[in-house]
């Protein structure tokens, strides 16, 4: 079962690639750019998701707890004056 499943995506791999080069240039240019924006588009969202889950634990380090409220040493400091 898994091998049929198998080589009948490499089968619509193959003839979504042979479909490609019959497109003129231009249109096989086009259909190129749009898969390079949703592959940078999900390499960008995973990026972010990344840095958000590291920007959350950096953030619950080093702070005091009363009950469910965090409270940070970051304003305790003096105010810029503006």
């Amino acid at each position: 079962m898994i091998e049929k499943t198998l080589a009948a995506i490499a089968l619509a791999v193959c003839l979504g690639l042979l479909l490609r080069l019959l497109l003129p240039a231009r249109q096989r240019a086009r259909i190129d750019a749009a898969a390079r924006r949703l592959w940078h588009w999900r390499s960008h969202r995973r990026d972010a998701a990344r840095e958000a889950e590291e920007a959350i634990r950096r953030a619950q380090r080093n702070v005091r707890r009363d009950g469910n409220v965090i409270r940070t040493d970051a304003f305790k400091g003096p105010r810029k004056p503006h």
